[in-house]
């Protein structure tokens, strides 16, 4: 992935749209908390409030280079495989470029394409094509399916694969994580908190916004059913949480807990927590900083998986 990202990121989806309204200044202030915290990893998207997201990283960005900014492409029209052409990538390069305030990106990324996308040759000769025009240093892959990611992960081009990656979601454990560590290829864990499920603060009662995908999006009627709460049924996962919180350490939030779980995952290289206000980005980024988890802590967080959680979602991504 060319520059050296740190360990944990920050997720900027939050910043845009989707979670409930966030101020331009409490972006702001959220992106100076991770940056002072030891964040280098910033990953956003064009469709993130159509571009709002990729605007407020950009202003943010002038004068603190050394920050790596990874942004995606394609959701912003209808999901055909026949959209995925040379000509739309330049287009959308160019306005995440304006957005950004770059003459080249970081790293862009196919946002979550269709399936066949992932096998089209013309696809990774554009992407090729890019990088060769210096629009982009790099290019990489979000992806719902591990079938999916394997197919990338074989591509020589493909920089990095974004996936969803958490204690309820182990499937890509077993093949590609490896794959990708014997490709040379990063893997940016994405929903590391199952839409904030596994930072233990949610319950019954718990209500979100209209404008927030964990209100609207909890049955996948906008995007991908496996996005929200990483597919898990929200009563289930509350009990998973309760199930999990004897084995966080002393001196571990759950969340921190949950975010330690992925990075001790050989192969991981970034993860990209949400945060929504200043206090959440400090929490998430001292996580590099803290313990690896104990095997017997691995061993029950697969437990509850294999229990609770994997007759749900395991054959679904």
């Amino acid at each position: 992935m060319g520059r050296t990202a740190g360990v944990v990121g920050l997720g900027a989806w939050q910043l845009g749209a989707d979670w409930g309204e966030v101020s331009e200044s409490d972006a702001h202030e959220t992106l100076q908390a991770a940056v002072d915290a030891g964040v280098t990893f910033i990953d956003t998207a064009d469709v993130y409030g159509d571009g709002r997201s990729e605007q407020i990283i950009g202003s943010f960005i002038k004068t603190r280079p050394g920050l790596t900014v990874a942004t995606k492409m394609g959701r912003r029209v209808p999901q055909e495989p026949a959209n995925y052409t040379l000509d739309n990538f330049r287009a959308w390069t160019d306005r995440s470029r304006a957005n950004l305030g770059v003459d080249t990106l970081d790293l862009v990324q196919l946002h979550t394409p269709p399936t066949p996308v992932f096998s089209s040759d013309a696809v990774f000769d554009a992407l090729d094509t890019l990088v060769e025009e210096k629009r982009i240093k790099a290019y990489g892959v979000s992806v719902e399916k591990v079938d999916e990611a394997l197919t990338a992960i074989a591509r020589p081009g493909t920089a990095s694969v974004q996936i969803i990656l958490n204690a309820f979601r182990l499937k890509p454990l077993e093949r590609v994580l490896p794959a990708a560590a014997e490709a040379g290829v990063g893997i940016i864990a994405r929903v590391p908190l199952a839409s904030g499920l596994l930072s233990g603060r949610y319950d019954e009662h718990t209500t979100f916004a209209a404008n927030d995908h964990r209100n609207y999006n909890r049955h996948g009627a906008s995007f991908d059913v496996g996005e929200t709460f990483s597919g898990v049924d929200y009563e289930t996962g509350l009990e998973a949480v309760r199930r999990l919180r004897p084995l966080v350490p002393e001196g571990y939030t759950m969340a921190q807990f949950a975010l330690r779980w992925v990075l001790d995952q050989p192969g991981v290289t970034v993860v990209i927590p949400g945060a929504r206000n200043p206090s959440q980005a400090t929490a998430n980024a001292a996580v590099a900083d803290l313990p690896p988890l104990t095997d017997a802590a691995k061993a029950g967080v697969r437990e509850v998986y294999d229990e609770l959680i994997r007759p749900q979602v395991h054959d679904k991504w």
